[in-house]
């Protein structure tokens, strides 16, 4: 265990002074919101990879598939077809809209593109984010204290505590270029870990003459159905359910478009689309067969909470100093998500309202450190709702993942590929995505039918029905066109 933890505190001090060494590069707000343009294709993707997922997938994602069975590939097929389409049709997109509009953030895109109702869309864009990424942060650190605690026996307060020094000194330090160079070492690492695990695992199981398929019919009567082992109409809920991660994908996930802004040129895009494929097949397959043995390693019931089954195997399959770099890359997971969503909230306020909404005119140096200290803030934030929240790791990141991925999606699809989408369309996308996933989740309704779905289908309903019925003066949208090239 001593091997375990001196790797530990070796690896977060090298996080950390990676984050201070390129902190030195974030001279101005456009620098520590977006980079500056100055970071190459590839490592855009991995931050992109290693921000999306999160300890949602090590922890979140590898539990659900031990509880559900052979049907919780559906959530693996629905997230790697987003990402595909997210880097073949939107990632280009994102790069030119954002050079064409001078958008630091995907708020900020969206108000100079519909410029007519601008200050109303980065309030409600601000408040959409803000809101819902401070549950996804806390999710994240209620992660860290989960794995501190499956690790080293420190109470799950301590383990919050420590994680959120970790992810806030890194945010702080240097915003977005910091947080993108220490998100690719996190990025491999956490690849590592989901190749590597599942690899030994099942060696253990051939070695012992374990049954997969076995144990997947002693664990339940639907775990060895690829369609949980039901028809019709609850076929399509579960299919729905469990696929409708896809909809977050589609450009609405303001910490994952942020990369798509900051690359420099149609090189680096292909660059990027080959680097963040090649590692989703790496990771989501992984993480599925890292559920599926664990369904032939330990019985149903056998974990008080699922989301400590990977660490757990960890310590028990792999040797010490091993393990200690294993489950860095669990801890890599967390850190990478909670500081680039730290990066995105602190935008929101920082540029689109403080900046923008209202009008306070600053320097960039005093942007640069208002940012800095919305860091702290918003940090101290996520810990508090980690310490307070019972919430599980994949209900609270799902919840978050329709507040704003499956809201800001259709604004951002119909802003990039429908040319009659109007200000009063972005305004009702926005507003009743927000209402309907607050409301959605708040009922029975969830149950039945996630609000991953539903909030994805109702904001593109509302953008469309608004956008006929209130569409933008073709004057007013002219001006705000020279308006933006001068």
């Amino acid at each position: 265990m001593n091997i375990i933890l001196t790797e530990f505190i070796i690896y977060c001090l090298i996080i950390m002074a990676i984050g201070y060494y390129f902190s030195k590069q974030s001279k101005s707000q456009s620098d520590f919101l977006l980079g500056g343009k100055k970071l190459p294709g590839w490592a855009l993707a991995f931050s992109e990879r290693a921000t999306g997922e999160s300890a949602w997938l090590l922890l979140g994602y590898t539990g659900f598939v031990f509880t559900a069975g052979l049907s919780g590939v559906w959530v693996a097929a629905g997230i790697a077809s987003g990402i595909l389409f997210s880097w073949l049709f939107l990632a280009k997109r994102f790069k030119d809209e954002a050079e064409k509009y001078n958008a630091l953030t995907l708020p900020d895109y969206l108000a100079k593109r519909f410029g007519q109702k601008a200050n109303m869309i980065r309030w409600l864009a601000g408040i959409l984010i803000g809101g819902f990424l401070m549950f996804y942060v806390g999710a994240q650190m209620a992660g860290a204290g989960k794995m501190l605690l499956t690790t080293f026996d420190i109470p799950p307060v301590w383990g919050v505590i420590l994680s959120t020094v970790v992810i806030i000194a890194i945010a702080f330090a240097g915003g977005f270029i910091s947080v993108v160079w220490t998100d690719m070492i996190q990025s491999v690492m956490m690849v590592i870990t989901l190749v590597a695990l599942p690899i030994v695992a099942f060696a253990h199981i051939f070695a012992n003459d374990i049954s997969v398929s076995a144990a997947l019919v002693e664990a339940g009567p639907t775990f060895d159905k690829w369609f949980g082992g039901v028809t019709g109409f609850s076929l399509g809920v579960l299919f729905f359910t469990n696929f409708s991660w896809f909809f977050g994908f589609l450009g609405g996930q303001p910490q994952l478009s942020a990369r798509f802004m900051a690359l420099r040129n149609d090189k680096e895009v292909k660059q990027g689309r080959n680097v963040a494929i090649l590692w989703t097949v790496l990771a989501y397959t992984g993480a599925f067969a890292i559920g599926i043995a664990a369904i032939a390693l330990y019985d149903q019931g056998s974990f008080g909470d699922v989301e400590t089954l990977l660490p757990t195997m960890i310590l028990q399959f792999m040797p010490p100093w091993i393990a200690g770099l294993l489950l860095a890359g669990v801890l890599a997971a967390i850190i990478s998500t909670a500081n680039s969503q730290l990066v995105v909230v602190t935008g929101s306020v920082t540029e689109d309202i403080i900046n923008q909404a209202l009008g306070i005119k600053l320097t960039q140096k005093q942007l640069l450190w208002l940012s800095r200290f919305s860091v702290l803030f918003f940090g101290a934030i996520g810990m508090v709702i980690a310490l307070v929240s019972e919430s599980l790791l994949y209900l609270v990141v799902g919840w978050a993942w329709a507040g704003v991925g499956c809201t800001l999606s259709p604004a951002i699809i119909m802003a990039f590929f429908w040319k009659r989408y109007s200000s009063a369309g972005v305004i009702a996308t926005i507003v009743s995505g927000l209402l309907s996933t607050v409301l959605w989740i708040s009922t029975p309704l969830e149950e039945m039918m996630t609000s991953r779905f539903t909030t994805f289908f109702i904001a593109l309903f509302f953008g469309i029905v608004f956008s006929l019925l209130m569409p933008d003066k073709a004057a007013a949208v002219e001006e705000d066109m020279k308006e933006v090239a001068n």
